[in-house]
């Protein structure tokens, strides 16, 4: 049976920084408005509108706010083995099913009616039992590593298209901005930069490798035209790219 501890919404101001700690039961925290980061452990997670951590017991913690977020979060012991092992960051579904239940844990721990405290108990174990399903559907799955890496996946297999990094933000799920940030903050690179530098090494494969022109080259791995090619790949590798091609093969 699973029982309730604690549940409790919250707003922070924008930027707030909240250092590792830890609980001794399990805790979900959802997100309703806000964006930012946290870790869980030894991982590190993005979080924005309508996503919910899971915590395990003893897991440390922390979270860094960046606009003005509203969280609801409870705290509570499972007696379900394979909830208590889940730990990140996840998608709510598209009704949003488990904000509505913990808003009804909400209004019902406020009114404190007779028996409101077996009906927690109840309500959480109508969470744990959706997200039992949810796993059983192979649907679970945490946004800000699912998400970004179909992106990247995307991007590897069509590199050599036109890709807009607009389009790219909208397929994560993330505004402009914020898609551009945390794809250099998990990957190293600005998306734009993550996409020339995939269609120079394979205009170098393709130098090394076969005999085609350097206008065909320029085309095959995705450039706009000879004098945009020309000029990266001098910028980045140092060499022209008929030269790193004569040179390349000397050697």
């Amino acid at each position: 049976m699973d029982r309730v501890l604690y549940i409790v919404n919250a707003e922070h101001e924008a930027g707030t920084y909240i250092p590792p700690h830890q609980h001794e039961c399990f805790e979900l925290v959802y997100y309703i408005h806000g964006q930012g980061t946290c870790s869980i452990g030894q991982r590190s997670y993005h979080f924005r509108p309508s996503t919910f951590a899971l915590i395990p017991a003893g897991f440390k913690h922390d979270e860094n706010h960046q606009p003005s977020p509203e969280v609801l979060f409870v705290g509570f012991h499972c007696g379900n083995p394979v909830i208590n092992s889940l730990s990140g960051v996840f998608d709510d579904d598209k009704e949003h099913t488990v904000l509505q239940t913990l808003q009804r844990m909400s209004a019902e721990f406020k009114r404190k009616r007779d028996g409101f405290s077996e009906l927690l108990n109840l309500q959480m174990s109508e969470i744990t039992v959706y997200l039992q399903r949810l796993l059983s559907a192979s649907d679970f799955h945490s946004p800000a590593e699912d998400q970004m890496q179909y992106v990247l996946n995307y991007m590897n297999e069509h590199y050599r298209h036109k890709l807009s990094v607009a389009s790219l933000a909208e397929m994560s799920g993330y505004s402009y901005d914020r898609f551009r940030h945390l794809f250099k903050e998990r990957f190293m690179h600005s998306p734009h930069r993550y996409l020339l530098l995939k269609r120079l090494d394979y205009a170098k494969s393709l130098l090394l490798h076969s005999q085609m022109h350097i206008s065909e080259v320029s085309a095959a791995a995705g450039f706009v035209n000879d004098a945009q090619f020309c000029n990266m790949f001098k910028r980045e590798i140092g060499l022209s790219p008929r030269t790193f091609r004569i040179q390349s093969r000397v050697i």
